[in-house]
């Protein structure tokens, strides 16, 4: 979903900013939050925040590192934080049309309730079926739980698994689905990028999700 459907710049990685800095008052660019990104393990952006203060010298809590998160994230009234800045990737119609065509489901790190802000924003009327998020998983990605469990209600299906990080590539790979990569053709590590893709066998790389219409 992030990255995905979902340009995420402005709310999760400025929450991780944001969290960062207010934990060990110094202010790291978003470029390091995609160097631990592309090492792999750090899909879960709470624990990254963690483990990016704890890098610089700050040891905390985990609960405390979420609780701030998701109070500047999530914001008082349940939308109006970071996550309000988020924008679409997907064009007016693309998701309907594809979906006339293709079974959509979503395997996704966010917890269902982030998940439901989002997609009642942008996507009302589009159906994800099944729609897999963290708390429906044992293990997060790059495990391939969500993606097997996709694979068990939709028996005899072929899939592809979208998505813009090597954790999500490992996940496919983990899985035996094909994996179809995006990456900006300005992302700031678009040649790191492209190289964990490769490694991972993804079957195509794509800049944006409107593109991935033209593969199928």
């Amino acid at each position: 979903m992030d990255g995905v459907l979902a340009e995420v710049t402005e709310s999760y990685r400025q929450a991780i900013v944001e969290t960062v800095a207010h934990f060990t008052q110094h202010r790291i660019e978003r470029d390091l939050i995609q160097d631990y990104k592309n090492q792999g393990g750090w899909n879960n952006d709470w624990a990254l925040s963690q483990k990016i203060c704890l890098d610089m010298g700050v040891e905390l809590p985990y609960e405390t590192v979420v609780e701030y998160f998701n109070e500047i994230f999530i914001g008082p009234n349940h939308g109006d934080g970071l996550i309000s800045r988020e924008s679409w990737f997907p064009k007016e119609g693309f998701l309907e049309r594809l979906g006339q065509r293709y079974g959509l489901s979503l395997f996704t790190g966010r917890l269902k309730y982030e998940a439901d802000i989002t997609l009642k924003r942008f996507a009302p009327n589009v159906l994800f079926d099944p729609m897999l998020c963290a708390e429906h998983v044992e293990k997060a990605k790059p495990a391939p739980d969500g993606l097997i469990e996709i694979q068990r209600r939709k028996p005899g299906a072929k899939l592809w698994y979208v998505g813009d990080t090597v954790d999500d590539a490992r996940s496919a790979r983990a899985a035996g689905v094909p994996f179809i990569g995006i990456v900006a053709k300005n992302h700031s590590t678009r040649a790191d990028i492209l190289r964990l893709f490769d490694e991972e066998k993804a079957i195509a790389v794509v800049e944006n999700v409107n593109e991935i219409e033209e593969l199928l």
